[in-house]
């Protein structure tokens, strides 16, 4: 269970800070291409949706669902993403592999955060 969530507006950071101790500062951009909704990670395996373009994207709104998640709004629209406290602090503790895995996946797409 997370124990503070503050929304850094101008560095477009979620800080995010569990009861073990651990706590973590996870960008909006991480936090939108790695949305867990259908949208971005399809309905199956190798379905996944390439998120492309959203290096200034903002959060504007992070909304409770129930004892157990968040439901962020984003400034590009996107709004059907559940956010786990599990599948928040999986970002958080594996966010340098998983950053590096989405530039790799760039690249090789030929596409652009901006």
């Amino acid at each position: 269970m997370p124990t503070l969530i503050t929304l850094h507006q101008k560095s477009q950071v979620m800080e995010i800070a569990f009861t073990d101790g651990k706590s973590f500062r996870l960008p909006y951009e991480y936090l939108r291409v790695y949305s867990p909704s259908a949208e971005v990670k399809g309905h199956g395996p190798s379905q996944e949706v390439l998120q492309t373009g959203k290096r200034n994207v903002d959060i504007r709104s992070l909304d409770p669902v129930g004892s157990y998640a968040v439901q962020p709004l984003f400034s590009d629209g996107h709004s059907t993403g559940i956010y786990s406290w599990d599948y928040l602090y999986e970002l958080g503790e594996n966010q340098e592999k998983l950053w590096a895995q989405y530039l790799a996946k760039m690249k090789e797409a030929g596409a652009s955060r901006e």
